[in-house]
């Protein structure tokens, strides 16, 4: 981990705390830093700038424990946060705009395109960090939408499946065994 990618990470920290606090949701340990992991293991395999795709995932959600912007624009206000902290860090201007867009391009109930592989890999890791962390989908629909458990069990299943059709090619090949096991267990009818 770089020297910006630490600064950035300890801020984001700091607001996870926060947030958590106040709302009980632990954005770090619940998704983030399976986004981390897995964007790093992604660029690596795929050739991208790892510093970047790091940057882009640690603030691909930064939005949501800032409380900043309504949540279902977060990608957007995200990108914002993003180009104020790293101009804060005197991060490249150009690089700075690298790690927007993989924040602005991450959600793939947007269909927004990714123009690099960087944001491939942000929004790919996006994705799994959801199989890694399971759990945290039956509590939003159990705790948090108040579902019976047949339409909150529908409700995580077709979630998963559509954000496994949402992924590259490359990354759903990656990701079919696991994704299959998931779903045979998980969901047997």
């Amino acid at each position: 981990m770089s020297e910006i990618t630490e600064k950035i990470k300890q801020e984001l920290l700091v607001r996870c705390e926060k947030s958590k606090e106040k709302d009980g949701y632990d954005f770090w340990n619940e998704h983030i830093k399976y986004v981390v992991e897995n964007a790093v293991k992604l660029a690596k395999e795929y050739g991208a700038d790892v510093e970047i795709v790091e940057l882009g995932a640690l603030l691909h959600d930064i939005a949501m424990p800032s409380e900043y912007g309504e949540r279902e624009q977060h990608h957007i206000y995200g990108a914002e946060i993003a180009e104020q902290l790293l101009t804060e860090l005197n991060y490249p201007k150009e690089r700075t705009e690298q790690v927007k867009n993989c924040v602005l391009n991450h959600r793939g109930s947007k269909d927004r395109p990714r123009n690099t592989i960087e944001e491939q890999c942000v929004a790919d890791a996006d994705v799994i960090a959801h199989f890694d962390c399971i759990p945290s989908l039956f509590s939003l629909v159990y705790k948090e939408m108040n579902l019976s458990i047949s339409d909150g069990k529908e409700y995580v299943r077709k979630k998963l499946e559509r954000d496994y059709n949402k992924l590259s090619e490359k990354t759903r090949k990656i990701l079919e065994d696991r994704y299959k096991q998931i779903i045979d267990v998980l969901f047997v009818s």
